[in-house]
C-alpha cells in the first residue's frame, strides 16, 4: 500500500481503454454503447457512473481509508444524499453549531417532513448520550466547529453512537483526510464539501461522502443515482487535479495560519482569537493532537466591544470579502452577517457569534502581505 501523498498524486485510476493517458480523460458523454442487448457493461448513463468521475470517487475512498466514494454536484447536494438515509419517525443527534446550510435544509426541509433532530453540544460527551432515544439513527455532527472552531472527539462520539447501534456522520470539510480520517476514527460515512480544500481553487462546487461497509455503500450509491445530483465531468477532473496538491496547500495554510495568529493575539484591538491550538490547556487541543494532523487553515477572531466589524473588512485590499473558504486565496467574512444569517440572532448569540466576529480562510499567499492588509485595516477602526 502506498503512503497518503502518493495516492493524492497517483490515486485512483480508471481504465481508459488503454490508451496510455497519463490522467484520466474527459469523458463528456451522456450515454455508453452496450456490445451487444444483454450484455454487462460498466457505464451505462452518466448519472449512474462516468469514468472521469469514478476515478475522483476512487482516490477519495482510498485517501480516507473507506470503501466507497461518491462525488456530487455540491457539498449540500452530498449533505442532503447523506441525510436521505432517514424516513419520518426516524431520530438524528446533531452538533449544535452546524453549517448554515445544513440547518437550513434540517429546520426547513427535513424536520416538515418528519424526520426528528435533537441539537446538542458533540464536545460534551454527555449530552450527546442523554439525547438518545429508541428512534435515534445517527449522529451528525462537525469535529470542528465553524465558525468558532470548537472540536468534538470522533472516537468518543463514535463509541456512544455504536453502542446505541446508531451510524456516525461527519462533516470533514475543515480537516480534509490530509489531517484527519474520521473512518479510522469509528465513524461511518464522512462527507466534504470538496468546493473547499479538496478543489482548492473556487473554481468548482462539488461534494464527497465516502462510506464503510457494503450495506451504506449500496444505499448511498442507490441514493446518488436516485436523486441525481452527481458532478459533471469536467468538474470532476478540476477536482483530481485540485486533490493531487492536497498536501502541499495544506502544509501552507497551516503555515501562514500559524503566523497570522501569532500577530491577532498580539494586536490590542481584538478580544479573542478562536483556534483549536491557542490554547494548548484545553480539551480541544488535546482532542487535536489525539485525531488530528493539524487544526486547518481557518481561524475566526473577535473584535473588541464599540469596533466595527463592516469597516474593517471593507478597509481590507488583498484579503476577499467572501463567503466559502479552503481556497489559494485568503477570504474573510462576517459570519452573523453572511455565513450564518440563516440562523435566527438570538441562537446564533447563544452559539457565541457575535456581530464583532470575523471568520479567516487563510491562503496561500506571502503571509507577511497577509499581515500587512491586516494591519492597515485595523489602522481604520
Amino acid at each position: 500500500m502506498v503512503k497518503f501523498n502518493t495516492l493524492l498524486v497517483r490515486g485512483g485510476k480508471t481504465d481508459d481503454n488503454h490508451t496510455g493517458a497519463v490522467n484520466v480523460p474527459i469523458y463528456n458523454s451522456s450515454t455508453f454503447r452496450y456490445p451487444k442487448l444483454g450484455a454487462p457493461v460498466r457505464w451505462d448513463y452518466e448519472r449512474s457512473g462516468n469514468p472521469t468521475r469514478d476515478n475522483v470517487e476512487n482516490v477519495c475512498a482510498e485517501l480516507e481509508d473507506g470503501d466507497r466514494g461518491f462525488a456530487f454536484s455540491s457539498g449540500m447536494a452530498a449533505i442532503h444524499a447523506a441525510l436521505s438515509l432517514f424516513k419520518p419517525g426516524d431520530h438524528i443527534i446533531i452538533g449544535d453549531n452546524i453549517y448554515g446550510g445544513t440547518f437550513r435544509l434540517v429546520n426547513d426541509f427535513l424536520k416538515p417532513r418528519g424526520i426528528k433532530f435533537t441539537a446538542v453540544d458533540t464536545q460534551d460527551i454527555n449530552a450527546v448520550e442523554n439525547a438518545f432515544t429508541p428512534a435515534t439513527k445517527a449522529v451528525y455532527f462537525e469535529p470542528i466547529t465553524n465558525p468558532l472552531l470548537k472540536v468534538s472527539s470522533v472516537q468518543e462520539i463514535s463509541k456512544v453512537a455504536h453502542e446505541h447501534d446508531a451510524l456516525v456522520i461527519v462533516d470533514n470539510t475543515f480537516l480534509t483526510p490530509y489531517l484527519q480520517r474520521p473512518l479510522d476514527l469509528g465513524a461511518d460515512l464522512v462527507l466534504h464539501s470538496a468546493t473547499k480544500y479538496l478543489g482548492g481553487h473556487s473554481d468548482i462546487m462539488a461534494g464527497i461522502i465516502v462510506t464503510k461497509g457494503q450495506r451504506l455503500c449500496d444505499q448511498i450509491y442507490n441514493l446518488q443515482n436516485s436523486i441525481g445530483a452527481v458532478l459533471a465531468p469536467q468538474e470532476a477532473n478540476l477536482l483530481r487535479r485540485g486533490i493531487q496538491t492536497l498536501n502541499i496547500r495544506m502544509d501552507r495554510h497551516l503555515a501562514n495560519a500559524k503566523k497570522i495568529i501569532k500577530y491577532l493575539e498580539a494586536n490590542d484591538k481584538v478580544a479573542k482569537v478562536y483556534y483549536p491550538t491557542v490554547d494548548k490547556n484545553s480539551r480541544d487541543y488535546r482532542i487535536m493532537k489525539r485525531e488530528a494532523n493539524g487544526a486547518g487553515g481557518v481561524l475566526s477572531f473577535e473584535l473588541k466591544d464599540g469596533l466595527d466589524a463592516a469597516k474593517f473588512v471593507n478597509s481590507l485590499k488583498l484579503i476577499i470579502l467572501a463567503v466559502s473558504l479552503g481556497a489559494a486565496e485568503s477570504l474573510i467574512e462576517v459570519p452573523a452577517f453572511m455565513s450564518h444569517f440563516e440562523i435566527p440572532k438570538p441562537r446564533r448569540l447563544e452559539m457565541g457569534i457575535k456581530d464583532e466576529l470575523i471568520r479567516l480562510s487563510v491562503g496561500l499567499e506571502d503571509v507577511d502581505d497577509l499581515i500587512a492588509d491586516l494591519d492597515q485595516a485595523f489602522a481604520k477602526i
